[in-house]
């Protein structure tokens, strides 16, 4: 996390010896790169496994035995040559020797295509953020919600009425929020990346495993090789389109990518080693996805639950459920935070030359109560920040529904940040020519992609629609 899908300096889980650096070769800064291939791919299976992961069994038992994990792999494919294009994006104008070295996404954008496309990607960034905080919301109050259940169907058994309101759990989460937000430097704290990856693994390792535990229990793998049966036709399209969306959600990791490569020490070069990570990178977590997805759609068939670890497929251990559910929300206070601190420092930057001699956005005051602490109150920054807080949690208030959420965030950013920016940038610093036929093959790439995820995208747009008025 913490990405120019998460902006410049805001990526705690990098190697603490890294000194950010600025992309030209003139800078002043002394630049320590300490990385190697197995620090980047920490950071990137660290990124990459999240809270999408609880949505796949349900997106396999849309799509099948057979269309299921193909889709999977597909994806994985395009995210890998997602960032194999990438590759050749951290140096420019060459591609082999700078000099100007690209540290973040964003940066790379702007000085290959020019600031018009950096301005599109800018908001695509930007819109990727607000739909992060949104989806973490809604998964955090489900997770709550779910170690409610869980406690009330162990004390009064599983048929008993165990209904939880997650409104209140969502206000909950974002009261939390706002008060971490004021915290200086949080996203920055380096424990914050350890206690991410522990909590991202934990539960997703506990949910293969109940998925695993319960085929056993059942004595049969349930689900078809078509999926899901619906009532029409059309349905079972716009199902799909959703399956689509929740998958393109979990699998990206193009936007982080520039950013671990420019922690990496070289010789060898950057880019050698970046592109061996990322087939490891991507070979790791397909592989994980394949087994939540699959042991998650083996265990349930028809009635696969649309979060694994929430719908309530899992009864027992209860203090298990419990547990993981309790390392999801961990997860997802710190990831929120990771994800909202570059807007915040942006809106605040923009404040502070707007208003120079402002006391309301500039003056710090120190609350006696915590005097001891490195904490500073100031109005802007409090005002802001709750203000950006209490409008997701509206947003995801209004639209709790998981699966549909999710799946327009996976697809709304899919297509410009994995696909279109990574093809057009190692076209224009490879000076391939339109007309050449890799060109041709990059652009028919484009519109084939293109066509999914608007395919994704109306289908989960959908079904927000029906799930909120239907």
């Amino acid at each position: 996390m913490g990405l120019d899908e998460e902006s410049d300096s805001q990526m705690p889980f990098l190697d603490p010896n890294y000194v950010s650096s600025s992309s030209s070769q003139s800078s002043k800064l002394v630049l320590k790169r300490t990385g190697n291939e197995w620090t980047a791919l920490a950071h990137i299976i660290t990124a990459v496994i999240g809270s999408g992961v609880l949505s796949l069994a349900w997106s396999m038992a849309q799509l099948g035995w057979i269309a299921g994990p193909l889709t999977m792999l597909v994806f994985a494919c395009v995210s890998l040559t997602s960032v194999f294009l990438l590759c050749n994006c951290y140096k420019s104008p060459d591609p082999e020797t700078g000099p100007d070295r690209n540290g973040c996404y964003l940066d790379a954008v702007q000085k290959i295509l020019g600031k018009r496309n950096a301005s599109f990607c800018g908001i695509a960034v930007r819109i990727n953020f607000i739909k992060l905080a949104i989806v973490y919301t809604i998964t955090s109050a489900s997770s709550i919600q779910a170690i409610q259940k869980s406690n009330c169907y162990h004390d009064q058994g599983h048929k008993a009425t165990c209904g939880y309101e997650s409104t209140r759990y969502m206000v909950i989460f974002g009261l939390i929020q706002v008060i971490v937000s004021q915290i200086p430097d949080f996203p920055n704290m380096k424990w914050l990346s350890v206690v991410a990856a522990v909590m991202s693994f934990t539960y997703s390792i506990i949910g293969s495993a109940l998925g695993l535990a319960k085929v056993i229990e059942n004595g049969e793998i349930k689900g078809s090789i078509t999926g899901l049966p619906s009532s029409t036709a059309a349905e079972k399209v716009w199902l799909v389109a959703q399956a689509l969306g929740n998958i393109a959600f979990a699998f990206p990791f193009s936007l982080i990518f520039l950013e671990v490569q420019d922690t990496l020490k070289a010789p060898p070069p950057e880019k050698i080693t970046m592109k061996k990570v990322s087939v490891m990178a991507s070979s790791v977590t397909t592989f994980f996805y394949l087994c939540c997805g699959g042991f998650g759609y083996a265990a349930f068939g028809n009635s696969t639950p649309g979060n694994l670890l929430t719908g309530f497929g899992f009864y027992e251990p209860y203090w298990l459920v419990d547990f993981a559910n309790a390392c999801v929300i961990l997860h997802l206070v710190g990831g929120y935070q990771v994800f909202s601190q570059p807007i915040f420092a942006e809106v605040e930057r923009w404040f502070t030359r707007k208003f120079p001699d402002s006391k309301f956005v500039h003056e710090n005051h120190t609350l006696k109560p915590l005097s001891m602490l490195p904490f500073r109150l100031n109005f802007m920054r409090l005002f802001f920040r709750t203000a950006y807080v209490a409008i997701m949690t509206g947003v995801a208030v209004l639209f709790p529904y998981f699966n549909q959420v999710v799946g327009v965030s996976g697809a709304i950013t899919f297509w410009p940040i994995v696909v279109y920016f990574p093809v057009e940038m190692y076209l224009t610093q490879k000076r391939i020519e339109s007309w050449k036929s890799k060109a041709i093959a990059f652009r028919v790439f484009t519109m084939v992609c293109l066509v999914v995820t608007l395919y994704a995208f109306v289908g989960s747009i959908r079904g927000v629609i029906v799930a909120r008025f239907g």
